[in-house]
C-alpha cells in the first residue's frame, strides 16, 4: 500500500474512531428550552426581551451549556402548560423547571438530579402569635397557597388531608391575605416567597419559620422528539447537575436573581416622572 493508501485508510480510521464526544456535539450543536414564565427566582419572561426567559435556573444551564461546547437559547414559549406542550410536541428540546411526574415519562426524560430544589415553608407575619414547631401546629389553623405552587404528589395529598389551605391566584395574592389576617399563614418556596415579599416591600413584615415541609425538585427534562436528546447529552448534563450542589454556584445564583427581580419590580415605580 502506498503512501497516499495510508493517510486514506488513517483518515477512514480516525473518522470511524471519533470520540463520541465529538460526534454528539457535532451532532446537536444547539439547544432550545423553555420553562414556566412567571416563577421568579427561577425563571420569567425577560422584560427587554420578551421572547426568552431569564432567572436562576436560566443562568445555570447557560453555564452548564458553555462547559459542555452547547449554546443554549432559553425562550418564552407560553404559559406553564404552553410551554409543556412545546417540549412534548419536540418543537422546543427541553424544559428547565419540570416537575417530576410519572405521567410525563412517556414524553420526556427527566435528568437526575434536578437543577434545583424549591423549599416549601411556612410563612407568617413577623408579629404573628402562631406557634410553629411542626405541622402538628396548622391542623386547625387557616393558611394559603398558591394555584401555581407545584408541590410533591405526597405532600400535596396530605395538605388536602390534613392542612386548611384556601387557594390564592398567586403567591402575591397569597401573601396579600397574610398580611390582611385572612390566613394566618402562607405555604411558600423560600427562594420564591423571598423574591415576592422583598419585591412587594413586605420583607420585614414576613418570615419564612422552621424546616422545609416539601422540597421537590426542579428537573431538566428533555423531550423524547427532540434530535438532541441522545445519551451524550444526558450523561453530560447529568455529571454537571451531580457538580453544582458541592461547587456552591447555586445559591450564588439565586441571590442574585432574587435582587434582579427586586430591581425589576422597582423600576417603573424608581423610574423618574416625565
Amino acid at each position: 500500500m502506498g503512501w497516499l493508501g495510508r493517510i486514506n485508510t488513517a483518515l477512514v480510521l480516525a473518522a470511524v474512531l471519533l470520540p463520541s464526544q465529538a460526534m454528539a456535539v457535532g451532532k446537536c450543536e444547539r439547544l432550545v428550552a423553555t420553562g414556566s414564565p412567571d416563577a421568579p427566582p427561577y425563571l420569567w419572561r425577560d422584560p427587554k426581551d420578551p421572547r426568552h426567559l431569564i432567572g436562576a435556573n436560566a443562568d445555570l444551564l447557560n453555564q452548564v451549556a458553555t462547559q459542555l461546547g452547547v449554546k443554549v437559547e432559553i425562550l418564552y414559549a407560553g404559559s406553564r402548560s404552553e410551554a409543556l406542550e412545546e417540549v412534548r410536541s419536540g418543537r422546543v428540546d427541553m424544559l428547565i423547571d419540570a416537575p417530576l411526574v410519572v405521567a410525563e415519562l412517556t414524553a420526556l426524560d427527566y435528568v437526575h438530579p434536578p437543577l434545583m430544589h424549591n423549599e416549601y415553608l411556612v410563612w407568617t407575619r413577623h408579629d404573628s402569635p402562631l406557634l410553629y414547631d411542626g405541622l402538628a401546629d396548622l391542623h386547625e389553623r387557616q393558611g394559603s397557597l398558591s394555584q401555581k405552587s407545584r408541590l410533591t404528589p405526597e405532600f400535596e395529598a396530605f395538605a388536602k388531608s390534613n392542612l386548611k389551605l384556601s387557594s390564592a391566584q398567586s403567591l402575591t395574592q397569597a401573601f396579600q391575605q397574610l398580611l390582611l389576617g385572612q390566613v394566618e399563614y402562607v405555604l411558600a418556596g423560600r427562594y420564591s416567597g423571598m423574591a415576592m415579599a422583598q419585591s412587594l416591600g413586605m420583607g420585614n413584615e414576613l418570615v419564612a419559620r422552621g424546616l422545609p415541609l416539601d422540597r421537590p425538585g426542579l428537573y431538566v427534562a428533555l423531550s423524547h422528539n427532540s434530535a438532541c436528546n441522545d445519551a451524550w447529552i444526558r450523561g453530560q448534563l447529568a455529571k454537571k447537575l451531580t457538580e453544582l450542589p458541592a461547587s456552591g454556584v447555586s445559591q450564588a445564583v439565586l441571590q442574585r436573581n432574587i435582587e434582579r427581580w427586586k430591581a425589576q419590580m422597582q423600576a417603573p415605580l424608581d423610574a423618574p416622572k416625565q
